[in-house]
C-alpha cells in the first residue's frame, strides 16, 4: 500500500474503473432474475456482462504498460522475484477468498470446510496466471516473438479443444476437452460447480487464451500513450477493434464464442469490442475534452483489485450471516428492495446500491491519497 499513483492516461484509467463498476453491478444481483444485459450468455454468445472479465484482463495489460517500464533497471532475480510474487499474492488472494469463511452450515451447526472442497481456480486465480505469463513473454520476448506465442496460444487452444473434444459435440459443457483436462488434473472436488457439474469457466487449459487478453492489452497500452492522442491514432484503434471484431465472427462459425470456454474467437471478439470503448473514450475525454463525469470512474481505477476484492468478501459474509433463518444477503433485499421494486428493478437497485457503497469506500481511499497495490 502505498499513497501515491503514478502517471496515467485519463482514458485509461476511467476504461479500468468502468470495468470495475459493471462488474460488481453483475456479481451481485439481489434477485434471482434481472435483466438480461446483467447476464452471462447460457453457453455460445456475449452479453455485456460476458465483456467484464476480459476486459478487466485487457486493463491488467494497460496498467502494466506503464509498471513494467522500472523492469528495464532491474537485474535478472529482482524481475522474477517481483513477477512471481505478485502472481503468488493475487492467487492466494484468490483461493482464500473461496475458502471463506472457512466453515458453513449444518444441520448440526457449523463445520470446517475442509481444503479437499475448495475451489482451486477462480477470478483472481486466472488474473494471477495470466499476469505471471504475460510479463514473462513481453520481458523476455521481442515484440513480434511475443505476437507469435499470442497466436499459437489461440490456435493451439483451438487445436486441443477440436482433437480432444469429445467428437459429437467438441465445444458442449460436457464434450469439450478442458472440462476433462481439469478434471483429471484437480477433480471434480476443487472445480466450480454452479453449471449444475463439476466445470470451472476458470480452469488451467482455458486459461492459455486469456493470456493474450492481457497481452492485447499490453500493446494497447503502449501505443495510446505513443500515438493515441492523435487523429492516426484513433482511427488505427477503430480500424484494429473493427477487423478482431470481423475476424472472430468469422471464425466463430468453426469455434464458437464462449466465455466459458474462453474460445479464441471470444478473445479476439472481446479485445476487438474493448478497443471501440476506449477509442470513444479517448475521443470524448482528449478530443472532446469532456472529463468532468470521469471522476466517478476512476475512482474504481485507483483501487480495481482492492475494490473488486472488497465487493466480493462482503457479499460472502452477507451470504454466510443468516437473519430470520435466510442469509442476510437474502432478508436485505426480501424485506427491503423487493417491497420497494419487485423482481428485476429491484435485483438491479440493490446492485447500484451495492456499487456505490463500495465506489464509497474507494472514495475515501482516494481522498487520503491511499492506493492498495496488490
Amino acid at each position: 500500500m502505498n499513497n501515491t499513483t503514478p502517471q496515467r492516461f485519463l482514458p485509461l484509467d476511467v476504461f479500468r474503473g468502468l470495468t470495475v463498476c459493471f462488474m460488481i453491478i453483475v456479481n451481485t444481483p439481489g434477485w434471482d432474475t434481472s435483466y438480461y444485459i446483467l447476464n452471462h450468455a447460457q453457453w455460445n454468445g456475449c452479453t455485456p456482462t460476458d465483456m467484464v472479465f476480459p476486459s478487466f484482463l485487457f486493463a491488467v495489460g494497460n496498467a502494466m504498460s506503464f509498471s513494467m517500464r522500472k523492469f528495464q533497471q532491474l537485474e535478472n532475480t529482482a524481475v522474477l522475484s517481483k513477477i512471481f510474487r505478485r502472481t503468488l499474492l493475487i492467487f492466494l488472494l484468490g483461493f482464500l477468498m473461496y475458502w471463506l469463511p472457512f466453515v458453513r452450515h449444518t444441520e448440526s451447526g457449523l463445520e470446517f470446510i475442509p481444503l479437499s472442497d475448495t475451489r482451486i481456480l477462480g477470478v483472481l486465480q486466472r488474473i494471477a496466471l495470466c499476469y505471471c505469463f504475460a510479463s514473462l513473454l513481453i520481458h523476455y520476448l521481442p515484440k513480434k516473438a511475443v505476437w507469435a506465442v499470442s497466436a499459437v496460444l489461440l490456435l493451439g487452444y483451438w487445436a486441443i479443444m477440436y482433437t480432444f473434444g469429445d467428437p459429437a459435440d467438441r465445444y458442449s459443457l460436457t464434450g469439450n476437452a478442458a472440462l476433462h483436462f481439469d478434471k483429471l488434473i484437480m477433480g471434480d472436488s476443487h472445480l466450480y460447480h454452479g453449471e449444475g457439474i463439476a466445470f470451472d469457466p476458470e480452469g488451467l487449459l482455458s486459461t492459455l487464451p486469456a493470456i493474450v487478453n492481457v497481452i492485447a492489452g499490453y500493446y494497447t497500452g503502449l501505443f495510446i500513450q505513443q500515438e493515441g492522442k492523435t487523429g492516426k491514432g484513433l482511427r488505427k484503434l477503430l480500424q484494429m477493434g473493427a477487423l478482431l471484431i470481423l475476424v472472430a465472427l468469422v471464425w466463430s462459425m468453426a469455434f464458437p464464442i464462449n466465455k466459458k470456454l474462453w474460445t479464441s474467437s471470444y478473445v479476439l471478439y472481446t479485445v476487438g469490442i474493448d478497443l471501440l470503448i476506449l477509442s470513444l473514450l479517448i475521443y470524448v475525454i482528449d478530443f472532446k475534452k469532456q472529463e468532468g463525469w470521469t471522476s466517478f470512474f476512476t475512482v474504481f481505477g485507483k483501487n480495481p483489485l482492492f475494490l473488486y476484492l472488497l465487493s466480493e468478501v462482503v457479499v460472502i459474509f452477507l451470504f454466510f450471516f443468516q437473519a430470520g433463518g435466510i442469509s442476510v444477503y437474502r432478508w436485505i433485499n426480501t424485506n427491503i428492495f423487493q417491497p420497494i421494486a419487485p423482481g428485476k428493478p429491484g435485483s438491479l437497485l440493490f446492485a447500484l446500491v451495492y456499487m456505490l457503497f463500495c465506489w464509497s469506500v474507494g472514495k475515501i481511499l482516494d481522498k487520503k491519497r491511499i492506493y492498495v497495490r496488490v
